[in-house]
């Protein structure tokens, strides 16, 4: 999978792909990203990729010109399956989404920045708008980063056991059941009995009825869905 993202911040999120999971997936050659500076397609001699909206409106707004000139040039060198934007108004993002993203081979992730980006970009090139939670960032990067984490990480051979990211909350709809380890007995707060039993059958029974439970209690509109 190849992700490109574009920003006018590039070294807020520089750092985040080159540790932990990410940069794991990098260099197993399951994942490339690519952070391209929006700047750079700018032909402002100040470097500057925003302006005053039309109308009167408060905030500065993301130019169509380096935009444009971006997406291009690397539409122009290959195809890719999604073009999203992050915004606050997009679809919300959940686990299914991240699923299906996982499954593309190019992405490419816009971050909004300022008061927002012109909208004849969203008109004709965006292809997937996503929010990740009814609130109002600085900017988009944070959004991509999340969105690009939680798409690489469930690519097969990303994480060593395949069955842990199978096993995370959100997956089937339900929040994943509690875990323990090491003390079983630590200053009288103890493991459940039944996780001790070794008994593969009843504790697969166990970790979905609390998984079950924990979500009724905690997220019931997950059980609507």
């Amino acid at each position: 999978m190849r992700i490109d993202i574009i920003t006018v911040l590039p070294e807020m999120i520089e750092g985040f792909f080159n540790c932990s999971i990410m940069k794991r997936a990098q260099t197993k050659g399951l994942a490339e990203i690519f952070i391209h500076n929006l700047r750079d397609y700018t032909k402002d001699k100040y470097r500057r990729v925003d302006d005053y909206p039309f109308g009167g409106f408060a905030g500065m707004v993301m130019k169509i010109e380096p935009i444009e000139r971006c997406i291009s040039a690397l539409k122009a060198e290959r195809d890719y399956d999604e073009v999203i934007f992050t915004t606050p108004d997009g679809e919300q993002f959940n686990q299914k989404m991240a699923n299906d993203l996982s499954l593309d081979g190019n992405l490419i992730i816009l971050c909004g920045h300022f008061k927002g980006i012109d909208f004849r970009i969203r008109e004709h090139f965006i292809t997937k708008e996503i929010s990740v939670g009814d609130y109002v960032l600085t900017g988009g990067e944070l959004a991509a980063a999340a969105i690009a984490d939680a798409v690489v990480r469930i690519i097969p051979g990303v994480i060593s056991d395949d069955q842990s990211a199978l096993s995370d909350s959100f997956q089937d709809n339900l929040l994943a059941a509690p875990i323990y380890t090491r003390p079983a007995d630590y200053k009288g707060w103890k493991v459940p009995d039944i996780l001790l039993s070794g008994n593969e059958a009843k504790i697969k029974d166990w970790e979905i009825q609390q998984a079950m439970d924990r979500t009724r209690k905690l997220r019931p509109d997950l059980l609507d869905d």
